[in-house]
């Protein structure tokens, strides 16, 4: 009987941390079954990594904000169309050299990110007042710079970041490259998660049994070599899916193996524990708000290659998006937990059900609608689970 009761736990903990990730396979499956299968045609799969690239970008440093202190930042839709603006005035209108133009716009966004944490974590200014100020002040500047214009068009340099793709190794049909790298994915995945299980295995840690953890393995695994075969059957890999890719393993690593990256876990947690600890809380808190500076900078610049133009109307509503991508994969509002992949995954699920349902013709009304019910739904299930697994 204790053998069973502690099995139900492990099985219990294994579907609260994949349950997201179960969410968007089942979604994925419904939508395939509902657009007769147009949602996973390779073309679509690469537009929809494509089309939610931005999401993705934001929800990174969104999730380090809310882990952090369980803030957000509704700025960072003005500030990707703020950066557009910039783009646009000093590539179009000043033919600026493209990559100039792109570090300066960094070099912007770190600034704001300077300007809002400043506030943030030393005068102790609320996030939510701070940022919402910025949101009206940088949607303000945007349509200062433009005056109410729309920049086009851009030289192919600048184009190419989201229209780009790796090129073919040998130029045949078979796209060789997509093939190569989708394998090393797989070995890699395979090696990273057997270590893992040794390493708990050494400190003495719980571990899964072997049918779950050589399941999960197995499935990623399949779900990597489906990708690599969605990708190789249309241009390949996309530049971009390579800088996200980057993206995401150097925030996943800092946020889970680096000091720095443990000590904002440790203040969502619990702030006045990790100032008695040493931890210089005030420091953190800022340079979590001027990461998300240059994140929603990154933003700008891959919305803007996206679109194409520079426009007063881009980023609207591009903060909802990022924080209901975090929230929905597993951020908690208190903050102190959540995780990079969780946040990805939240953006793929706002994404695929964006995709999903203009291709079935649904108005955005009935859109946004569902993505709210969403949201609640994934908030409501983490509170729950959360206190069912309090101790009695």
């Amino acid at each position: 009987m204790a053998n069973f009761t502690e099995r139900h736990k492990k099985s219990a903990l294994n579907i609260r941390q994949y349950s997201m990730l179960i969410a968007l396979v089942v979604i994925m499956v419904l939508f395939q079954v509902l657009t007769n299968g147009i949602l996973l045609k390779p073309q679509n799969v690469t537009n929809l990594i494509l089309q939610n690239s931005y999401v993705i970008v934001l929800s990174v440093g969104m999730l380090l904000c809310i882990v952090s202190s369980g803030s957000i930042d509704l700025s960072v839709g003005s500030i990707v169309a703020f950066i557009g603006a910039l783009l646009g005035v000093m590539i179009v209108q000043h033919q600026m050299n493209v990559w100039l133009a792109i570090i300066l716009s960094l070099l912007v966004g770190a600034l704001i990110g300077i300007w809002q944490g400043f506030w943030i974590a030393y005068v102790r200014i609320p996030a939510f007042i701070v940022t919402l100020a910025g949101m009206l002040v940088f949607r303000g500047l945007t349509q200062y710079v433009l005056q109410g214009m729309t920049l086009t068009p851009f030289p192919q340099e600048f184009l190419g970041i989201t229209s780009g793709f790796l090129p073919n190794i040998g130029g045949g049909k078979l796209n060789l490259t997509t093939y190569l790298l989708g394998t090393a994915c797989i070995v890699i995945y395979i090696v990273s998660e057997t270590k893992k299980l040794k390493s708990k295995k050494k400190r003495g840690f719980s571990l899964p049994s072997p049918g779950a953890f050589w399941g999960k393995t197995a499935l990623v695994s399949a779900a990597i070599a489906l990708f690599t075969v969605w990708l190789a059957n249309y241009k390949g890999i996309p530049i971009l899916l390579v800088i996200l890719l980057i993206l995401v393993i150097v925030y996943s690593y800092y946020t889970s193996k680096t000091v720095p990256g443990r000590h904002l876990y440790a203040m969502g947690g619990n702030e006045k524990a990790a100032i008695l600890s040493g931890i210089n809380t005030k420091k953190a808190l800022f340079f979590t708000f001027v990461n998300m500076g240059v994140l929603a900078a990154l933003g700008g610049i891959v919305f803007t290659s996206r679109l194409q133009a520079a426009t007063p109307t881009a980023g609207q509503n591009f903060e909802m998006d990022a924080i209901a991508a975090c929230y929905i994969g597993g951020a908690s509002a208190m903050g102190g937990s959540g995780t990079i992949i969780g946040a990805v995954i939240g953006a793929l699920v706002m994404g695929v059900l964006n995709n999903g349902l203009s291709i079935m013709g649904v108005g955005s009304d009935i859109t946004q609608t569902i993505k709210g019910l969403v949201l609640l739904a994934a908030v409501i299930f983490d509170v729950v689970s959360k206190r069912n697994s309090k101790p009695a």
